[in-house]
């Protein structure tokens, strides 16, 4: 047993209800609520949690809880405002690896999900700790607890035996357990949102008299903005602000409102916000900026103890569109306009330029959240409840950290399967996550984190804010394209080169016509007209002659897309064409995205109305068109592809690896880099393909390896090895190509002699046969989790940046990805008529690399360079990895930031 168990943190959770609770380990002082929570059961839930209702089980039940800890033990505990109102515990049976668990809630409390949450840490505990299935006994009468286990989402079997049932219940980590999890974690997010985004009675704390403060801003958005609950303003030295009444104190105010928004100076947040607790608040806004650090661990310890969701603090504030609410609690210059857009960023500048976008796009928004510096409430919580809001149909996001990004990936999966999630991939650059925030791998940086992240979430990803504006529109007003093929509509053949450049360059493809099509488009436009791909219907084509071009291409299946490039003429001018009407005629009628590019076109994207509702979107330049183009293309593709699944491997010996690992931390407490035995061993584990090698220390024995590993040729390689020796190419620490007895010992007192002090000794190899040098990797990411990278390796690997990333644990479509992605790809395929590489060999090598970053957080950094790909096999020719002394950590288990 580790002693994992016994040192669990502390953490917050939520309840069906939205309820915070505290879940942590019981300690001795806890007896006395202990038992106070079985003698305020009933009669009935004491016999149906002890089999017996004795009043002596209780106290026997706190002492068995309370008694000082031992291995294989575990009792955690659920409180809300200092009060017990659950317990959960498990015990192994002997040295095996399954566990007993029980499970009691305090009376008035069930159907809350206090035993499911504590159930659930319980599972997250005993996995960590080896512990393979728990064992329960309940009674056959016991529905509420058999329905609990059943719920579950775990495997449960169970055995009758009298009028006692035995359920046997397996903590593999399946998706079905997860998704259960996910779908209560995101019912209890949503509940707890309630109060901040549909707050039935508001108070602004800190609403100045004098016109200016941010208080008096807010309390004047909410006045004016049609908010419908009950409002309240906080000031000790007024009657009323802006006509609404004024009160001394939170604890004054004559109902608790759900929301209380707090503009009050930083000193001041603290004991605001722990009044507000006390007074019942269930949610705050605070907006104030500049809250030292034990201001901020006061402001987060008040809301946690007394169960409020927090905004902020350092925000623009948030609101709710819908008519029942009219909730506008910003500082903004004006009124988000209505719409279906949910919006959350992080800085306030950028949400105010979200919202004046989308309000000139007619858009409009749903919800919106300047979450400021993130303590609670995260771009996570707000994707769950647009997901459940019944109005938001677009998720538009600018966040520039993320607390819990394997959480946040998760449930962008599930969210971007209903409605397209759209961000700023803000930080790209080394002064903007600088700025964002104040390698282990090289190849590893911020940006390419980011990319898997957004990649493998389905997230569409722009690289700033009018791009993001310009996708939104698209994607709010289009259909999805079914692929990537665009056909180019032009009345001016230089706009149409320029569209044709614009879409190239963004990745899509311009197919040619068929001669059916030409023949067919040339009969509807006029003389002169050119029909290529761009089509040039010329200055003189009509609003007939364009509307039927289009509706001819829109009913060929040779294209996704139609991008209509049009320029103002005077000949257009002169016979009162509408050429825009043109595209605007019938959108409903049409199933293929329509794009418009209209190079005098002052404003960068609009919304252009349609005749029979709906809208076209038109853009000043053929790039931002494009750009949107492709944008909506990817969405299609990962739409239409299935979700991947994580493969089985066989021949994984992970408590073996696990064991190797500890027993060189045990060695090495601030962790290093494995010896070669030591690293050979690790990669065993996992079945990943090493080529054979040999350790020597002295010269007689680097000979007699080279004798027994030499090849059919008779070649062998010697690589020089010292702790933290990382690139031996660069180091001048390797010889290639080494035949017969003298030229062994002759590499080997050159190693001895260059590095003399240094050299531990050397790695003996057969020289390898001719292939595709590759590179694998992975970098454990204290934030996002494990990062698998792959591409071309050698000695240049880092200059040629040929790299491919996803983040740990791959499915199947995560490795093709990665196979596909990098440059040197078609040399893996067979280019230029050579054989393909072993790529089942290939798509092992990674899953198994991934299993290991998946399986063991120590593993800091792993580097395969150079994995040898061929025909016949990929093998790894050389190998490093770094440990760190790291606790595992349960990415879905449920808990507050």
């Amino acid at each position: 047993m580790t002693d994992d168990t016994l040192s669990r943190p502390t953490v917050h959770a939520l309840l069906a209800d939205g309820t915070t609770v505290c879940i942590r380990p019981v300690r001795r002082a806890d007896h006395d609520q202990v038992q106070g929570l079985y003698e305020e059961m009933s009669p009935e839930n004491l016999r149906l949690r002890f089999f017996a209702a004795s009043r002596r089980s209780a106290a026997l039940a706190a002492d068995r809880a309370c008694a000082p800890r031992h291995p294989g033990y575990l009792a955690l505990l659920a409180e809300t405002e200092g009060r017990l109102i659950g317990l959960a515990e498990y015990e192994t049976e002997g040295a095996g690896d399954t566990a007993e668990i029980s499970i009691a809630v305090a009376d008035g409390l069930h159907h809350r999900g206090v035993g499911t949450l504590l159930v659930e840490h319980l599972v997250s505990a005993a996995r960590a700790d080896g512990i393979t299935a728990f064992v329960a006994d309940a009674l056959s009468e016991n529905h509420e607890v058999l329905r609990l286990f059943a719920d579950l989402g775990l495997r449960t079997a169970r055995t009758f035996e009298g009028p006692e049932v035995r359920c046997i219940i397996a903590l593999d980590t399946s998706d079905t357990y997860l998704t259960a999890v996910e779908e209560r974690g995101r019912a209890a997010d949503v509940a707890s949102m309630e109060p901040l985004l549909r707050p039935k009675s508001v108070a602004v704390v800190g609403a100045g008299r004098k016109p200016g403060s941010v208080g008096r801003a807010i309390l004047r958005q909410l006045h004016a903005g049609g908010y419908t609950g009950r409002l309240f303003a906080v000031n000790r030295a007024a009657h009323a602000i802006l006509g609404v009444p004024c009160h001394p104190s939170v604890s004054a105010l004559p109902v608790t409102p759900d929301l209380a928004v707090l503009a009050v100076p930083a000193a001041a947040i603290p004991g605001t916000a722990e009044e507000c607790g006390k007074a019942g608040v269930r949610a705050l806004l605070v907006v104030t900026a500049g809250l030292d650090a034990d201001q901020a661990r006061a402001l987060l310890a008040a809301c946690r103890a007394h169960g409020m969701r927090l905004v902020g603090p350092n925000c623009l504030g948030i609101s709710n569109t819908d008519p029942q609410y009219g909730l506008d609690a910003t500082f903004a210059a004006a009124h988000p306009s209505p719409g279906t857009a949910g919006v959350a960023v992080q800085s306030g500048g950028v949400g105010i330029a979200l919202l004046d976008g989308l309000s000139r796009l007619g858009i409009g928004v749903s919800s919106f959240a300047s979450l400021g510096d993130k303590y609670d409430v995260s771009g996570n919580d707000m994707l769950q409840w647009w997901e459940s809001d019944g109005r938001t149909d677009l998720a538009l996001l600018h966040l520039e950290s993320f607390g819990s990004p394997r959480a946040f990936s998760r449930t962008a999966r599930r969210v971007t399967r209903r409605i397209p999630v759209l961000t700023v991939d803000a930080g790209r650059t080394e002064a903007g996550r600088r700025a964002a925030a104040s390698h282990t791998a090289a190849a590893a940086t911020r940006t390419m984190t980011r990319g898997a992240l957004f990649t493998q979430a389905g997230i569409t990803a722009a690289r700033s804010i009018g791009e993001l504006l310009e996708t939104a529109a698209l994607l709010h007003s289009q259909p999805l394209p079914a692929g990537p093929r665009v056909a180019i509509v032009t009345n001016a053949g230089g706009a149409g080169v320029l569209a044709a450049d614009a879409c190239a360059e963004a990745g899509l493809q311009l197919p040619a016509p068929t001669p059916e099509l030409i023949d067919d488009l040339l009969a509807v436009l006029p003389d002169g007209a050119a029909a290529g791909n761009p089509v040039d219907a010329t200055a003189a084509v009509t609003e007939e002659q364009l509307t039927d071009c289009v509706d001819r291409i829109m009913r060929y299946g040779g294209v996704d897309a139609v991008l209509v490039a049009l320029v103002p003429t005077a000949v257009a001018a002169a016979t009162g064409d509408d050429l825009i009407r043109a595209l605007t005629r019938a959108p409903g009628r049409r199933v293929k995205p329509i794009a418009a590019v209209r190079l005098e076109q002052g404003l960068p994207v609009e919304l252009l109305p349609a005749a029979e509702g709906g809208t076209v979107p038109s853009y000043a330049e053929p790039q931002a068109a494009a750009r949107a183009l492709a944008h909506a293309a990817h969405r299609a593709a990962w739409l239409a592809r299935p979700a991947g699944t994580v493969p089985d491997l066989d021949g994984v010996e992970a408590d073996r690896a696990h064991a190797v690992v500890e027993a060189y931390l045990d060695t090495h407490p601030d962790g290093g880099w494995l010896t070669p035995r030591e690293c050979a061993e690790l990669l065993d584990c996992y079945g990943i393909p090493q080529v054979a090698w040999a350790w020597a220390d002295t010269e007689d024995r680097a000979v007699l390896a080279a004798q027994r590993l030499r090849g059919a040729d008779g070649r062998v390689v010697m690589k020089a090895h010292w702790t933290g020796l990382l690139h031996k190419s660069a180091e001048h620490a390797v010889h290639l190509d080494l035949r017969g007895e003298a030229q062994v010992r002759a590499a080997f007192r050159d190693l001895e002699t260059r590095f003399a002090g240094l050299l531990e000794g050397v790695v003996i190899q057969p020289l390898a046969a001719r292939g595709t040098e590759l590179f694998a990797g992975v970098v454990q990411d204290q934030v996002f989790g494990p990062l698998v990278l792959f591409g071309l390796g050698g000695t240049a690997t880092e200059v040629l940046a040929d790299h491919a990333a996803r983040l740990a644990p791959l499915t199947d479509h995560d490795v093709h990805d990665l196979i596909t992605a990098p440059r040197c790809a078609p040399l893996l395929f067979g280019a230029h008529g050579a054989a393909p590489v072993d790529l089942e060999g290939l798509e092992q090598l990674l899953l198994r690399l991934s299993r290991m970053a998946s399986d063991l957080p120590q593993l800091a950094e792993a580097d395969f360079n150079p994995v040898l790909a061929t025909p016949g096999g990929v093998t790894v020719l050389d190998a490093r990895v770094r440990l760190l002394p790291r606790r595992p950590q349960d990415p879905h288990l449920r808990r507050l930031r």
